[in-house]
């Protein structure tokens, strides 16, 4: 089943990250655009390295563009990460209510649908969901530990798993796993190395093998 992707992210509007608010589809695909611009610059050359200079560039846009809807190029990576969470969070519920027989079998193709993020999703294998990014202060718990709190909800609905704090703990911990050994596996391959992409896929596996 394909994702219908929003122009820009619902979760971006409601946060505080946009300083104007796009109210008119003109505007929405405009925003959109700078993502978009954003994740091919991400992808070209990582997140650490971005601009506004270089969004403004990539999107033909001006540079006053950019700056009206965002503060500066931190605002730019953290909408970008919030988009990529979205994405995300749609590309695993689609996963996890998928015909799997069992919580294990849902996990492991919960795998499979964050290996093709990897491949696809430009920007992703730098940005992720933006966890990197390390900015202080904290004011919510980690994107992995919202992931995996929303995957371990579905899996209690699903299957009845159980829904206490050192489970969805095991879970996050094998997701944090999974995600540093595949960012090292497309640090230089676009393909990504096959030899930590299978130590990934072993840790998922282990992760799944808790869950009957």
């Amino acid at each position: 089943m394909a994702i219908a992707h929003t122009p820009a992210s619902e979760r971006l509007y409601e946060s505080p990250l946009l300083i104007n608010k796009p109210k008119q589809a003109r505007s929405n695909q405009r925003v959109a655009a700078l993502l978009d611009a954003a994740a091919r610059v991400v992808h070209r050359q990582g997140y650490e390295n971005l601009t506004t200079a270089d969004v403004a560039k990539e999107a033909g846009a001006s540079i006053g563009t950019v700056y009206r809807y965002f503060k500066d190029r931190v605002a730019v990576l953290e909408s970008l990460a919030v988009r990529n969470f979205e994405r995300t969070d749609a590309h695993l519920r689609i996963a996890i209510e998928s015909n799997h027989a069992t919580a294990r079998d849902a996990i492991v193709g919960l795998f499979d649908m964050y290996l093709e993020l990897f491949r696809t999703e430009k920007g992703y294998r730098s940005l992720r969901l933006g966890d990197v990014l390390d900015i202080r202060p904290h004011a919510n718990s980690p994107w992995s530990r919202q992931a995996s709190r929303t995957v371990l909800s579905m899996l209690h609905d699903k299957y009845g798993c159980s829904q206490d704090d050192a489970t969805e703990t095991k879970l996050e911990q094998g997701f944090v796993l999974v995600d540093a050994l595949l960012a090292r596996a497309f640090w230089a391959d676009e393909k990504g190395d096959p030899a930590f992409i299978t130590s990934a896929r072993a840790v998922a596996e282990y992760v799944a093998n808790d869950f009957r």
